[in-house]
């Protein structure tokens, strides 16, 4: 089971890394990320039964999920 004290909690600011995450997302998204990669978690989602995904809403108002380790905060 996912230790969610160690989860961003939500309205934290944080960045994704782009290099995790290039090999699974739509180019739309990953062009956006590389022109701003911050954001905010509003939220988590349940990937696989054991870990918890983070909820980013970015400034365009688009918001997708991340697994926590293809974060930053900040």
């Amino acid at each position: 089971m996912a230790n969610t004290n160690l989860l961003p909690k939500i309205g934290s600011k944080i960045k994704i890394n782009i290099d995790k995450v290039k090999d699974r997302l739509p180019t739309k998204l990953i062009d956006q990320i590389s022109l701003n990669p911050k954001g905010s978690i509003t939220g988590y989602k349940m990937t696989d039964g054991r870990s918890i995904g983070l909820i980013v809403r970015f400034q365009s108002g688009e918001e997708n999920w991340f697994f926590s380790e293809e974060v930053e905060r900040g």
